[in-house]
């Protein structure tokens, strides 16, 4: 039923994405706002809309160009997570052998996490009477993606990935009087103090170490800050032994038997959403680790992106290119209209608004766009995934217009300098136009 219901949606989308692009007559002042703009005239721009009420594109500029996306990738995430990923997110795979327990890691990364951790596993691990056991795996997948900025290590945007994150995989600092207080407390312990002091006050994490330097000893009292650790097996099984309060042990060459059992921990849907709103590369990297191993019982997320391209995204008007879930590569290359396509499939999902509309941020609301647009006559009318990163800011996702039409659109916008602020300012007038004239 299941492969039935794939070969139909896939015919669906074909004959959808065959209808002709239509250039209507009435936008032709659309056409003059983009011809017109000192601002988008100044860097490399495309725009396509999609009238979800007639079923075909509208307007289109550039749309057939590739761009590199940022977070607007987790638009892919979210399509691929809805299609793999069951109502839940598996937390361990387990078996109880004797008076020992032996689990393995899913890549869910809610485990201690401050906003997701349901405690399901914490408490499995924490009141079982049995000895612990960690069994780490093999895997090809490295802790940075594929055209990654090494430099951005330092920064709690870019944690690193791993088979079983833990607390996020941050450290979560804040000041006390002049002391420093580090959570997961084992931190507390790796914190050195720079001999040569420096104006300012920072935290600075050597990247190869997990040492914490301070560069004084003045913070201020509001200080806060997360900075990502460098994650190992070894690290791993030293924090849970140290929040349980028991040992447990790393469990080297040990072959996972065929009655392992899997443990679930948070809803799937609640982990989406706080992927999509606040746009967590973690939570991105890590779902798509979480589908490939429900996938193929392994690590294998260029495997995923590959079967997702062959089974959805061939059926595009124009190729892509992915080389993460979250964004932050910069080998990411999509089309504003294969954003369109996108977005139509994952309607296709969700064929009631309100609860498609759940999954992004609204204009003036919540998330990313909480701040970009206003309300209109006191709603939201856009509802899109934002992304940004250098030289980079595009938007993807729904507008209602005054007249209750709905579209999809992708507006993607790549090599500016200076300033993504200019850019937001732009796209919200000429999105605000469509509201308020289409």
């Amino acid at each position: 039923m299941i492969n039935f219901l794939k070969n139909v949606s896939s015919c669906v989308m074909g004959l959808l994405f065959l209808l002709p692009h239509v250039q209507a007559q009435n936008f032709d002042s659309l056409q003059g706002l983009f011809k017109g703009s000192s601002v988008l005239n100044k860097h490399y721009y495309g725009f396509s809309l999609y009238d979800l009420d007639s079923n075909r594109f509208v307007y289109g500029d550039n749309e057939d160009k590739h761009f590199t996306p940022a977070s607007n990738t987790k638009v892919f995430t979210l399509f691929a997570s809805l299609k793999i990923i069951g109502d839940s997110i598996p937390g361990i795979e387990y078996i109880e052998r004797g008076d020992s327990l032996v689990f393995w890691g899913t890549g869910d990364p809610t485990f201690l996490h401050p906003m997701l951790d349901s405690h399901r596993v914490y408490n499995f691990l924490k009141f079982s009477n049995k000895k612990l056991f960690y069994v780490p795996q093999q895997t090809a997948e490295s802790f940075y993606r594929d055209g990654w900025s090494i430099e951005d290590y330092a920064y709690d945007y870019q944690p690193e990935i791993a088979v079983f994150p833990i607390y996020g995989n941050l450290v979560r600092f804040r000041a006390s009087g002049k002391d420093i207080i580090a959570s997961p407390e084992l931190f507390n312990q790796k914190l050195a103090v720079r001999e040569k002091y420096a104006r300012y006050f920072n935290i600075v994490r050597d990247i190869n170490s997990n040492t914490f330097e301070l560069t004084n000893l003045n913070p201020s009292a509001s200080y806060r800050s997360s900075k990502p650790f460098h994650w190992s097996d070894s690290l791993f099984v030293d924090l849970l032994s140290d929040t349980l309060s028991t040992k447990v042990e790393l469990l080297n060459s040990y072959n996972k038997p065929s009655d392992t059992k899997i443990l679930y921990s948070v809803p799937r849907n609640v982990v989406l959403r706080e992927m999509m709103l606040p746009s967590d590369n973690f939570l991105a990297e890590h779902l798509t680790m979480v589908a490939a191993k429900i996938k193929y019982h392994e690590f294998k997320t260029d495997s995923l992106r590959a079967e997702m391209q062959d089974k959805f995204y061939k059926l595009f008007a124009d190729s892509i290119q992915l080389r993460d879930g979250s964004g932050l590569s910069t080998y990411n290359k999509v089309t504003p209209r294969s954003m369109v396509e996108l977005l139509l499939s994952v309607k296709q999902i969700f064929p009631d608004y309100n609860q498609l509309f759940n999954y992004f941020p609204a204009g003036g609301i919540d998330g990313t766009l909480k701040n970009a647009y206003g309300l209109d006559q006191g709603v939201p009318f856009v509802w899109a995934k934002t992304g940004t990163i250098h030289a980079v800011h595009c938007q993807s996702g729904y507008i209602v217009t005054r007249t209750g039409r709905r579209y999809a659109f992708s507006f993607l916008n790549n090599n500016f300098l200076g300033s993504a602020n200019p850019v937001r300012k732009e796209m919200v007038r000429i999105m605000t136009f469509i509201r308020q004239n289409y």
